[in-house]
């Protein structure tokens, strides 16, 4: 667990998001269905659900809760405030609004944020903080809520989940970079809003192995295979995050917001175990900038994307099935 030089809320934040309203070209409004573009659960927003294609900006009204009580009781804090910050880690674009206590000092404060299309390419980040005086000092963030929403562009369910972009492409013919792996079965492309393996279809038989509904031996060979480019592509992927993330003033690392943190979120108790994920995000960073074994933690990285990839089951499950054919040819 982080620790802080000043007195922070003990009590949870929450946060959600209550309406979507869309803006288009000549004040053209169109409200979103909440239960089609909304999910509380998954605290996610999929503005792709819109009827119109030539929306603007999206508008979302936002409702936080804060531990009102603890705030008035212990008496730590002074001028305080709560804000939503959408930010994006494609764009590197940040946008920050204030929200409105409720009457009464319940602990609710609502408000809205707005989100420039020309600005996402995918998917945006929204928090929602606590900001008070602490000490004298301004500007202190004494809570946030625990988990951030997720706002999708183009997404037309809201899903946390987004599939693997994986593409058959001739790497004789492609792009110049391809062409220099010509004898590669498949390369892992990080560098987009998403990863993406491709195949190339050049490499004789590769293609229609991975898609092989053919006899249990190619079926079998074709789960191993398939079990190792995923592990490839989680430790590509780990690699790719733990080079992109931020660093405050202090020092300390921070999670990136978009795919590259919930990489990190998943493999990191398994590179760095028996830690806190902010413990191991700091140690992970350590390492890869010179102050440690960097190389040390490279069985770790592969273990974990191997046990994410599923490739001891896989494998297992092939050398079964080969023994079980090799018996049956012998009976």
């Amino acid at each position: 667990m982080r620790a802080y030089p000043y007195p922070r809320l003990t009590g949870a934040v929450t946060a959600r998001v209550t309406a979507v309203r869309l803006r288009g070209a000549g004040e053209c409004r169109e409200v979103l269905d909440y239960v089609k573009a909304c999910s509380a659960i998954e605290q996610v927003v999929a503005l792709g659900t819109a009827e119109r294609d030539d929306w603007h900006t999206a508008c979302l009204s936002l409702s936080a809760t804060v531990p009102a009580r603890e705030i008035r009781n212990k008496g730590h804090w002074s001028d305080v405030s709560v804000v939503a910050v959408l930010t994006d880690g494609a764009t590197n674009v940040r946008t920050v609004a204030r929200l409105e206590p409720g009457a009464g000092g319940s602990g609710e404060w609502t408000g809205e944020i707005e989100l420039n299309r020309d600005q996402h390419l995918d998917r945006a980040s929204l928090a929602v903080h606590v900001v008070a005086t602490v000490g004298g000092v301004p500007g202190r963030v004494i809570a946030s809520m625990e988990r951030d929403w997720v706002v999708d562009v183009t997404a037309e369910a809201p899903s946390r989940d987004q599939e693997l972009d994986v593409t058959s492409v001739s790497f004789g013919r492609g792009a110049e970079w391809l062409r220099e792996l010509r004898d590669a079965p498949w390369v892992v492309d990080t560098s987009g809003r998403l990863p993406t393996v491709r195949l190339n279809s050049d490499f004789e038989g590769l293609v229609a192995l991975m898609e092989s509904e053919g006899t249990p031996t190619e079926k079998a060979v074709a789960e191993v295979l398939r079990a190792h480019m995923c592990a490839e592509v989680w430790a590509a992927v780990f690699h790719t995050a733990i080079g992109d993330i931020e660093i405050e003033e202090d020092g300390t690392p921070q999670f990136p917001p978009d795919w590259r943190g919930a990489v990190l979120r998943e493999m990191l108790p398994d590179v760095v175990p028996t830690r806190s994920l902010e413990d191991a995000l700091r140690e992970v960073h350590r390492r890869r900038v010179g102050e440690g074994s960097w190389a040390d933690l490279q069985p770790r990285i592969h273990y974990a994307a191997a046990r994410r990839a599923k490739v001891p089951q896989a494998l297992a499950a092939t050398v079964r099935g080969i023994e079980r054919l090799d018996q049956e040819t012998h009976a």
